[in-house]
């Protein structure tokens, strides 16, 4: 009997999206995540004589487009999970701690990438920057297990907020540098051109991003609120379990959904950057009525859907190692992933901390888990799509080898990390009390 590939892949998908919950929880006991099995997964089915579709970026351009749309909307889908799930109220004091990361631990791990990718892979300017700017940010993706919990804990963990928020920014924030890399393709000197970077790419795009998705996140907060009377949280469920009805339903997390994609389009009309717009809209909106259910069913619900498109994602992601993404790697270039996770990140990530009152260990919890994953690869086929690079199969395999490496080495380190920094009280700024800092005066009364 001929098994038909195309159905066989609805099997495989829909097997997958039906574990995923039930998997996640039983790989957890074993301090192991749902992408390191999802991956070895599409890597063992694609590698059999079935049939599959070959996908490999490096050889056929579609598979490239493909990757870009796939990975930008679940980029997009995770930014929004993870802005909703951020209960601490915007202030310098509450959020302070993650200017650093951004304006030091970025840029240090850009330039290092870089300029480990010239004088190492002998890679030319473009194509170096093109790896920095593809594997600085740290993916709100498959962090899932070093970030916040859903709205409404309540529970301080510096640790968590710190990975959260920076992965939440630096997706958009990778987008200078990746448009500084194409514009230097086929360019021998500083110009005009790096001043229209500063001014379009540098500056108005993240100035626009931000405003727009402030405006958008204002808008929708307001919509929400005004369409429908509010209760908090723990009313809401209360009274659903008395009566023996669900305490949610989906039509809030659509208009959530749609307010975020619409911050994201108008965002990127005006030249602005989507990410950026998508966070900052969604942290925007959850300001609002803090403790409104809303909140906790709109992250359920956005949740559900990033879910969805990640069972695709890792399973396509295998795919790609399988159809030999990753045979133009060399000893140098996986050194360069293996450098990025356990040597450059690190220390930027210290450096980065250095004036931060996190106890030690928390420090470097912060500075390790790091992860990079779908964002990584949105960065390096936006690259690709936009501008000839040259030596493009080893810039997919130097990253493909650095994902993989990352979703092993966090994956099974991430858990048993952060539970010894928790059991060392190591999670929080030193004289914060864990369950009362950072909230607001209503949830501190509540709590």
């Amino acid at each position: 009997m001929e098994i038909d590939p195309r159905i066989l892949m609805f099997v495989v998908f829909g097997g997958g999206l039906t574990l995923a919950v039930t998997l996640e929880r039983w790989l957890a006991r074993f301090w192991l995540s749902l992408p390191i099995l999802y991956v070895a997964i599409g890597f063992g089915l694609w590698s059999l004589p079935l049939g599959l579709p070959h996908f490999n970026p490096t050889v056929d351009g579609f598979d490239a487009m493909t990757l870009e749309y796939a990975t930008e909307f679940i980029v997009i889908a995770s930014l929004m999970a993870a802005g909703i799930a951020i209960d601490r109220p915007v202030s310098w004091a509450n959020w302070r701690q993650i200017l650093p990361l951004l304006l030091i631990a970025m840029p240090l791990t850009i330039a290092a990438v870089a300029l480990l990718g010239w004088w190492t892979l002998g890679l030319a300017p473009a194509s170096a920057l093109l790896l920095g700017a593809a594997l600085a940010p740290t993916d709100p993706v498959l962090a899932r297990s070093v970030q916040v919990g859903p709205p409404g804990e309540n529970k301080r963990h510096d640790v968590r907020f710190s990975l959260t928020v920076e992965a939440g920014l630096n997706d958009g924030l990778a987008f200078p540098f990746t448009y500084l890399a194409i514009a230097a393709v086929g360019m021998t000197a500083l110009g005009g051109w790096t001043v229209d970077w500063v001014l379009l790419d540098l500056v108005w795009r993240i100035a626009a991003g931000c405003a727009i998705g402030w405006v958008v996140g204002r808008i929708g907060a307001w919509y929400v609120f005004e369409r429908e009377a509010d209760a908090p949280i723990a009313e809401i469920d209360e009274a659903s379990e008395q009566a023996g009805t669900p305490s949610y339903s989906t039509s809030e997390g659509l208009i959530v959904l749609g307010t975020l994609l619409l911050a994201y389009g108008i965002a990127e009309l005006a030249e602005g950057y989507g990410f950026l717009a998508v966070f900052v809209g969604a942290v925007t909106a959850r300001q609002r009525e803090n403790r409104s259910r809303y909140h906790k069913i709109s992250h359920h619900f956005i949740d559900q859907i990033e879910q969805i498109v990640l069972v695709a994602v890792l399973f396509g992601f295998g795919a790609m190692l399988a159809s030999g993404v990753l045979a133009p790697l060399t000893w140098p270039a996986a050194l360069v992933g293996l450098a990025l996770i356990f040597v450059i990140r690190p220390l930027a990530g210290l450096a980065a901390e250095l004036q931060c009152d996190l106890p030690m260990i928390g420090k470097l919890a912060v500075a390790f888990l790091g992860v990079r994953g779908m964002g990584s690869i949105y960065y390096l086929a936006y690259g690709q799509n936009h501008a000839e690079f040259a030596q493009i199969d080893l810039l997919w395999a130097t990253v493909s080898f650095t994902i993989l490496a990352s979703i092993v080495v966090h994956g099974v380190f991430s858990g048993p990390f952060i539970t010894h920094v928790e059991s060392r009280r190591a999670h929080i700024h030193v004289g914060q009390n864990p369950s009362m800092a950072g909230l607001s005066p209503e949830s501190r009364s509540k709590a």
